[in-house]
């Protein structure tokens, strides 16, 4: 029989994660992004930029999740992430890069809160982002393509990161 989220086990639990999203404005992606950050207990999701579409778009794959996962726009990527070093956060770019490391080679810190940083859908984490990251990760892939979308890949990393924090 399958199960609900009325008759599963599942432990109610929040991450120390915040996830910035760095220009991501894609409506069903913000949604997706939130449904997501619930199941994997995030803590925040900020998102950066102008004409962050939260409407009835975004509600479509969002589920009502919404309104239980804190949330923040704000219009300056690089200030949020400066101002989420100085809390000590230590922040992370998901990012293909010539020094990232493969997400699953990655020891994630377990002592301090994590930034995860995800970037505009069609150009990534900007390189002055990239720079102010303490580590930059990427997902290993086996096709032709070099990216994926951006949600898929929050899915994976979110996967790595609270598998590491359990």
């Amino acid at each position: 029989m399958q199960l609900n989220h009325d008759t599963t086990n599942f432990e109610s639990k929040t991450f120390p994660i915040t996830i910035v999203c760095e220009n991501v404005t894609n409506a069903p992606n913000i949604g997706s992004l939130f449904r997501i950050s619930d199941a994997f207990g995030v803590a925040e999701l900020i998102f950066c930029g102008s004409h962050i579409p939260l409407g009835r778009k975004m509600m479509k794959t969002s589920r009502a999740t919404e309104k239980v996962v804190p949330y923040k726009v704000c219009e300056n990527a690089a200030e949020v992430i400066a101002d989420l070093k100085a809390k000590n956060y230590y922040i992370v770019a998901l990012e293909i890069t010539k020094e990232s490391t493969a997400i699953d080679h990655f020891k994630f810190p377990t002592n301090q809160p994590i930034a995860l940083i995800i970037g505009d859908e069609n150009f990534g984490v900007s390189e002055h982002n990239l720079k102010a990251s303490d580590a930059s990760v990427h997902i290993t892939m086996y096709g032709q393509n070099s990216s994926m979308n951006v949600v898929q890949a929050a899915n994976i990393a979110l996967y790595e990161i609270t598998k590491q924090l359990v």
